[in-house]
């Protein structure tokens, strides 16, 4: 049965449900193909640059089209088989198709193009440091499953690609460590034969410790980085591969220490992992959170790893550096928020004190350079771009940027 033309679907320049031959000619920094047919822009998901393909429009907006991938006419040479059978069916993965050098690739280059569309200005980006584990890397998954009903099948996994309430059955995810995925299934079948029990949906909690996996989000967990133990709740956010995690707050502490440099204030602190991290390279850390459980949580990392100078606030957002008496020229700052940026408050209260360093770490590129545009306003200057890769087979990266002003 042939679907019904959305009422709102704007019919130029393709009709609903149009097919198109396409030519790929890059990748956005959402993991999708781009094609420029006559100069017009159409993402298409699961291709890749140099092919050939068949296309089904199914969204025209003022600037672009979106179409669903119908035919690969000619594939590109890189592209290989993919490691999950569910692979362009869950919304999980971008780049399975891609070698991981190439992964690698593009997500310089999309971090480079990002820097000078949004910024306007030219500044190196190192190659995106490659994570040491491509596959079996997540510490933590949460498939999650619609209201059951008693007695019948059900899915119990994560979103299908570019739909919201349909599922895709998992019962196993190879960017997931081994503990988890051994778990995984037993898990599963004890949701079904609870099945009664659930008047509505659910998300589980698999996340990995100790060689065990844990399912309640109020248990604490632990997760060695390099000499130091990290405790937090199962459920709490923790960077979730942690065979990088060593490197990657070394290379924020290279960025972040100097002669001049004797203070770190680490913002969106968390449990602590930046600021504990860095603690052994200053004379003094503190650590600013908004909420007083993750604060409490870097209190008790602090005293578990018997490291002394760091202290730990729960700073209301208005007045966040208020309990600050360093001198803003010895000072560096670590900031690592949310996907969604740095607020217009958070920044204005950081330029007013003025440190000499920042080490911005940013989950999306695309938010970190709307904020970097204001470092740039305000005299700083960008001394290093590093992009990690902690999220192999996804479009997903973190970059590092290290900033300073005399």
């Amino acid at each position: 049965m042939a679907q019904e033309r959305p009422r709102k679907f704007k019919a130029e320049p393709y009709e609903w449900h149009e097919i198109v031959d396409l030519e790929i000619v890059a990748l956005s920094n959402l993991g999708a193909g781009i094609a420029k047919p006559n100069g017009w822009v159409v993402f298409v998901p699961f291709v890749l640059p140099g092919e050939k393909i068949r296309a089904k429009v199914w969204r025209n907006e003022d600037n672009c089209s979106h179409a669903d991938l119908v035919e690969i006419i000619e594939p590109s040479p890189d592209r290989i088989e993919p490691h999950c059978q569910h692979f362009a069916t869950c919304g999980g993965c971008q780049y399975q198709h891609l070698p991981y050098q190439k992964q690698l690739d593009w997500k310089t280059r999309q971090v480079r193009e990002l820097l000078e569309h949004m910024v306007g200005v030219e500044a190196e980006v190192s190659p995106t440091i490659p994570s040491p584990k491509e596959w079996g890397y997540r510490s933590k998954i949460t498939p999650h499953f619609q209201r059951p009903k008693v007695g019948e099948d059900f899915p119990i996994g994560f979103l299908e690609f570019n739909r919201r309430n349909r599922l895709v059955d998992i019962y196993h995810c190879p960017i997931a460590m081994d503990v988890i995925n051994a778990n995984l299934q037993p898990i599963r079948d004890d949701v079904r034969k609870r099945a009664a029990d659930y008047k509505k949906g659910a998300t589980l909690l698999l996340r990995a410790t100790e060689n065990r996996v844990e399912t309640n989000h109020r248990t604490p967990v632990s997760e060695k980085v390099g000499d130091l133990t990290f405790n937090f709740l199962a459920g709490d956010f923790f960077q979730n591969n942690p065979f990088i995690l060593e490197a990657f707050t070394g290379h924020a502490a290279e960025k972040a220490k100097g002669p001049g440099q004797k203070y770190l204030l680490d913002a969106y602190c968390g449990s602590g992992l930046f600021g504990l991290s860095l603690a052994k390279h200053f004379e003094q850390v503190v650590g600013i959170e908004l909420s007083e459980t993750s604060a409490d949580w870097a209190r008790r990392n602090a005293l578990t790893n018997s490291i002394e100078n760091a202290t730990f606030i729960a700073a209301s957002a208005e007045n966040l550096f208020a309990d600050i008496t360093f001198k803003a020229k010895e000072t560096s700052v670590i900031i690592d928020p949310p996907r969604k940026g740095c607020s217009e408050d958070f920044l204005k209260q950081l330029f007013h004190f003025g440190p000499s360093k920042v080490v911005y770490i940013s989950c999306n590129p695309a938010t970190q350079m709307r904020d970097l545009k204001h470092f740039v306003e305000k005299g700083y200057k960008i001394e290093s771009i590093q992009p990690f890769d902690l999220f192999p087979q996804t479009r997903h990266l973190e970059c590092v940027i290290s900033l300073s002003r005399a």
